[in-house]
């Protein structure tokens, strides 16, 4: 029988949190589902939330993609000063439906899509858990109009009862990790794209400006000699000084640091700069935005050579880890810096070493714990290094995932990265943060640096079959439990990054305070002797549930 009323965890103001024994649990309208909440995961995005609510541009209203009168009949749209429920790494199940409603049925068990991609807000997309109602709270109101996208793409992902409730929540965050090793990148000149070409200096190869593929709309051209102009299979328009347009892809051929800096500005979203040096030295850092590179999707390529269209030939077709190769994960003992460690050392084309950085030496040493017996059975050699007791790590990595949102961290580590190396910037560090980067070592070694922001529909989906095969346990990231009661000391310990893992809520269970594993054979032996070598199992949250 669905109650009246219910237990949430509310969010009525910037870090003001509340847990309301009170709240209605609302009744679905023609259109909508009723889930309740089996188990949600605590994120950092969260905090972000946390600190800003109506400054974040997620808790903003819909500009568009739906009509003001939709929105009107859905309770749990929450945008601007409305309280709303955090959280967003859900497993629900269907228990209520409205008469209309034809994609969802009682019973059916589903795995939450956060981003309404479909629905955009000023500056960003609608969202659950931020503009709608998120998952701490016991029941949680959809409505089809905004969970299914006007494709017909469904933001519920059935899944079925074999996985534990906390393995499919948690798929939402190895999602995001997912999708940061499946990024497709563009490894030529932007088709019908916009193009800027700025030279400055001489013995540049004028006949291999442009990839003999490259196909823009637009070609702008600074300081370019009739040759150069002529080799160019486009139409080019000559300017005297870079204008102050957008551009999709920029060739720089010089080696001027404050250039450089200037055509950064210039670069468009998912745009491409290439920085050819013609052998010359920059000799000092150049300032570039490394937050686009994760949230605008931005990509620096270059060589040393004369020949401009060389360099993309270093490109990679996605960012996934080579087989065999040394990796050098910083931050790896945090919540998502396990993950990724696991992930890695899960690949059937695995690895042939990881290294672990981080500074807190309990984290690592539980990290190293929980990933020894499968890099052991893998042959992988998995080594824990803390720079700040022994000093920063000299070696040198095919690929580095950089995890802590320091920008000043992140230069250094471009140094430890092997020619043709790869730096994966997952760490939200925001759009603006301009770091310093030695690009005469990044042009050398013909560097490359990605990044992503948030996952897909499909990122999901591979990681449900990650799961179903066995081939990943999301579960070997969790930390700590709770029910309802404990759920705001959860978000505050998230937000003081006191977990070496992932917190996950029962909000089934609202007087359960929040445990972490390692206590949780004090607390509840019943429930701790199912755990694995220290690891949450299915077999433990049937226990916890049971109890």
């Amino acid at each position: 029988m669905i109650p009246d009323k219910q237990t949430a965890v509310q969010l009525v103001g910037p870090d003001e949190l509340v847990l309301n024994t009170d709240k209605e649990v609302y009744k679905p309208g023609p259109y909508q589902v009723l889930g309740e909440v089996e188990a949600v995961g605590l994120c950092f995005s969260d905090m972000k939330l946390l600190h800003a609510f109506t400054g974040h541009p997620r808790k903003g209203p819909i500009v568009e993609g739906i009509e003001p009168e939709v929105l009107n009949e859905i309770p749990s749209y929450v945008p601007d000063e409305l309280p709303t429920v955090p959280g967003h790494e859900v497993v629900v199940t269907i228990v209520a439906v409205g008469d209309k409603v034809e994609e969802f049925k009682v019973g059916e068990r589903y795995l939450v899509q956060t981003d309404y991609r479909h629905l955009p807000t000023d500056g960003s997309k609608a969202a659950f858990g931020y503009n709608f109602e998120g998952a701490l709270q016991q029941y949680v109101l959809m409505d089809t109009r905004v969970i299914v996208a006007p494709d017909g793409e469904s933001f519920l992902l059935s899944v079925t009862e074999e996985p534990s409730a906390s393995a499919i929540a948690l798929s939402e965050p190895w999602a995001c990790v997912e999708d940061s090793y499946n990024s497709k990148e563009r490894q030529t000149i932007k088709k019908d794209g916009k193009t800027l070409i700025v030279k400055e200096g001489k013995g540049f190869d004028p006949e291999n400006i442009l990839p003999s593929s490259a196909k823009p709309a637009e070609v702008v051209a600074v300081g370019l000699d009739g040759d150069e102009i002529k080799s160019i299979k486009a139409n080019v328009t000559l300017a005297d000084e870079v204008p102050d347009d957008i551009f999709d892809d920029i060739i720089y051929m010089g080696s001027s640091k404050e250039t450089v800096e200037i055509l950064d500005s210039k670069l468009a979203d998912r745009g491409l700069m290439n920085i050819v040096t013609g052998g010359e030295k920059f000799g000092e850092p150049v300032m570039i935005d490394v937050g686009r590179i994760h949230y605008g999707g931005t990509r620096y390529i270059g060589n040393t050579g004369k020949k401009a269209a060389d360099s993309y030939k270093h490109i990679p077709a996605t960012s996934e880890v080579p087989a065999g190769a040394d990796i050098l994960v910083v931050g790896a003992a945090g919540p998502m810096g396990t993950m990724h460690v696991i992930r890695d050392i899960a690949l059937p084309e695995h690895p042939k070493s990881i290294v672990g950085s981080d500074i807190n030496s309990e984290r690592l040493e539980i990290l190293k714990n929980s990933v020894k017996e499968a890099a052991e059975s893998k042959g992988i050699e998995f080594i824990a290094h803390n720079p700040k007791e022994s000093g920063n790590y000299e070696g040198k990595a095919d690929y580095a995932v950089f995890l802590p949102p320091l920008h000043v961290l992140l230069p250094p580590v471009l140094y430890n990265l092997k020619p043709n190396g790869v730096l994966n910037i997952f760490a939200g560090i925001k759009s603006g943060t301009q770091a310093p980067v030695d690009m005469d070592n990044y042009t050398e070694n013909n560097l490359y640096m990605i990044g992503t922001s948030g996952s897909t529909v499909e990122d999901m989906r591979i990681v449900l079959a990650k799961l179903d095969s066995k081939s990943l346990d999301t579960n070997s990231s969790v930390a700590a439990i709770s029910g309802m009661k404990g759920a705001i000391e959860g978000l505050k310990g998230v937000d003081s990054q006191r977990f070496y893992g992932k917190v996950v809520v029962y909000p089934q269970i609202p007087d359960m305070e929040l445990i972490e594993l390692p206590d949780l054979e004090k607390v509840m032996p019943e429930v701790a002797k199912h755990l694995k070598n220290g690891v949450w199992t299915k077999e433990a949250e049937e226990a916890l549930l049971n109890k």
